[in-house]
């Protein structure tokens, strides 16, 4: 089974190969250093550092990282978001 990544809810196929991926991962980092180019850009970098996380450890628990943090923030400031929504009907009832 190919591994597979999964961002904004889509899962993306990479190849079965171990050292192909690490290829991939390593010239897309590499390129997105050079985004300063016309050809090149820095989303490259993200992209790259997606790629890698399936294989490299350190990187993979960088990446849980921020998927936890950014989970936990967008639920918070959906929680405040409803208080303020709640707070200011009950001000303009009374």
């Amino acid at each position: 089974m190919a591994p597979k990544v999964r961002f904004a809810n889509r899962h993306f196929h990479l190849p079965q190969s171990k050292p192909v991926r690490l290829g991939i991962g390593i010239l897309l980092v590499a390129c997105g250093l050079l985004g300063f180019l016309p050809v090149l850009g820095f989303w490259m970098i993200p992209l790259g550092l997606l790629v890698l996380s399936v294989d490299v450890p350190a990187v993979r628990r960088g990446r849980r990282k921020l998927t936890v943090w950014w989970h936990r923030d967008r639920k918070a400031n959906s929680r405040e978001g409803e208080g303020a929504r709640v707070g200011k009907s009950h001000e303009k009832l009374g």
